[in-house]
């Protein structure tokens, strides 16, 4: 057996000596050449679990049971052991590359480091194998790319770059730990193929940790399903996906979204559970209510030097037309680099003309006529951002770290004159707080405090305490489990409902699109290639670039059968 985790127990001591319980119990294994996928919600302990095989855990974290590598009890060993060990025999891939790539270096210098540490490659040595590496792991340009810095590079690419190091000295076992979160559906495809080409190439073990069980279908041997730090259920992938026995595991799986039939609302992990039954029958929606947002031709480019004296112009928004009606939600679909998150910066002006020219027409309709919002200057666009809010794609920049949750809530109030004191203001953000299922105790506390699934509850929250007519959601759930997912979905729906909120919903996730949108825009190379009816459109796309994109889909090419093709 090469991992064997035994009675694991892992608690955090916090302030005032208390003790947090993170994990409680949890034994797997992992044998040779196999790939096991830890399973759960944000906060049930599979990342903890993962990160205390190489005591990647901060300073007030206590450990005790057993983890044996190759026999070895990694519980008992020294530091000096383990540095051995990280990187050389067991290496890790995590879920957010940005920060996970030093931003001062060149991609080529970080691969190379782990070779000279470990292995003892003279530098030239090093980089050579490090662009053999990026070829490996499929980046293109490789000699070129070694000098690239990571804001450089895409989303993908970088992922790209992090499993180049992690296989840079040939471990035995690989940790990757949400590596295709956030990823669209077709990078997210190439990923899972690269992991399961290189694990059959390099005769490695992977311990996969992921929230999305489509996407553990695709890779997985054997399945752990854990929930507030135990474990549940544990079988064979193909069992557990064919006949789950725990209630929690058959939730994990009725909450996520079918891209074939989406019901009118998502089950929740704890109503699932508790076998509690809600109204799911659909509010029909008005195909005659007045237009919200109607944008034509919107096209967006940018300007980037070439040379000393040279400049070059990218047109990332090209010709971009659609009409928003009250209570209906549009989704926007396409790869990474397709324009969709441009185009929606691009409405809200937070692309301005200074980056590059901004052309077309984006008229907000209300009860005093319809205003241009590319047209408006700077002093008359406050009161238009309070009618078009934004729920940005990372919440970990999209909040102030120096301010509370309390006050993030209540700036926009107080800006925006919503509430006639700061007691009323700070009332109505505990409920905001109480509908995107946190509690108003999360008031006082700072953003670093939260997962980033509970960031972005807050970030939602935010926007809400305004009362917006139209929301631009810019992959708002891609960062949050299955479950959560379910509640801010549902929770979206109903606030549309209650509201008549018009969304711009962007995202790579086809299934959310599926189960949010009423019609949908499907963008490629800063274009629309597909506009129409959600339901027709991904039901029966006549583009093939929109059946690539549905092909891509973890579940829809067959269990494990794409991931596995070499």
């Amino acid at each position: 057996m090469l991992l064997e985790i035994d009675d694991l127990h892992v608690s955090f001591r916090m302030e005032r000596g208390a003790l947090v319980h993170a994990v409680r119990g949890v034994s797997l294994q992992v044998p040779a050449d196999r790939t096991v996928a830890l399973v759960g919600e944000s906060g049930s302990g599979k990342s903890v679990t993962a990160m205390s095989i190489l005591n990647l855990l901060p300073d007030n974290a206590q450990r005790r049971g057993r983890v044996l590598f190759e026999g070895r009890d990694l519980l008992q060993a020294a530091p000096r052991e383990l540095r051995a060990l990280r990187g050389r025999a067991i290496a890790c891939v995590f879920q957010e590359p940005m920060t996970s790539l030093n931003p001062v270096f060149p991609v080529g210098r970080q691969i190379a480091e782990p070779l000279v540490r470990h292995l003892g490659l003279s530098r030239r040595e090093a980089l050579a194998r490090a662009e053999h590496l990026l070829e490996e792991v499929g980046l293109p340009e490789p000699r070129r790319r070694l000098h690239a810095y990571p804001h450089e590079l895409s989303g993908g690419q970088q992922q790209r770059v992090m499993i180049a190091m992690a296989l840079a000295c040939e471990p035995r076992l690989l940790i990757a730990d949400e590596p295709t979160t956030a990823l669209d559906v077709t990078v997210q495809r190439q990923i899972l193929e690269l992991l399961a080409r290189l694990k059959e190439r390099h005769r490695m073990s992977m311990l996969f940790i992921s929230h999305d069980l489509g996407v553990v279908g695709e890779i997985a041997d054997e399945v752990v399903v854990m929930r507030h730090g135990q474990v549940r259920e544990r079988g064979p992938v193909q069992r557990i996906f064919a006949a789950p026995q725990d209630a929690y595991t058959q939730a994990l799986l009725a909450c996520r979204p079918s891209i074939e039939a989406p019901p009118a609302r998502l089950a929740v992990v704890d109503d699932h559970v508790a076998r509690r039954v809600h109204e799911t029958r659909a509010r029909p929606k008005d195909p005659h209510a007045p237009v919200v947002l109607e944008v034509q031709a919107l096209c967006k480019g940018f300007r980037f030097r070439q040379g000393l004296w040279g400049r070059r112009e990218f047109q990332a928004v090209q010709g971009v037309s659609f009409r928003l009606r009250r209570g209906h939600t549009l989704g926007v679909v396409g790869e990474s680099g397709s324009g969709k998150t441009t185009m929606g910066l691009a409405l809200l002006r937070l692309h301005g003309p200074a980056s590059g020219p901004v052309s077309g027409s984006a008229r907000l309709h209300g009860p005093d006529g319809a205003v241009d919002l590319l047209q408006l200057g700077e002093a008359q666009w406050l009161p238009m951002r309070r009618r078009v809010q934004i729920v940005f794609q990372n919440p970990y920049a999209s909040l102030n770290p120096r301010f509370t949750v309390g006050q993030t809530l209540v700036e926009p109030m107080q800006i925006h004159r919503i509430g006639a004191t700061r007691a009323e203001r700070e009332a109505r953000a505990r409920r905001l707080l109480e509908k995107v299922g946190l509690d108003a105790a999360a008031m006082h506390k700072y953003p670093h405090e939260f997962s980033g699934g509970q960031r972005q509850r807050i970030a939602i929250a935010r926007c809400l305490a305004l009362e917006p007519e139209v929301l631009v959601l810019d992959e708002a759930v891609s960062a949050l489990d299955v479950s959560v997912q379910a509640q801010v979905l549902n929770l979206l729906k109903d606030l549309q409902d209650e509201l008549g909120l018009a969304y711009v919903f962007i995202s790579h996730d086809l299934a959310v699109v599926r189960f949010m949108a009423d019609e949908v825009l499907v963008m490629k190379d800063g274009r629309v290639v597909e506009q129409g009816p959600v339901e027709a459109v991904l039901s029966a796309p006549r583009e093939d670039y929109t059946r690539r994109l549905l092909a891509a889909i973890p579940g829809r090419a067959g269990r494990r059968g794409s991931a596995r093709a070499d």
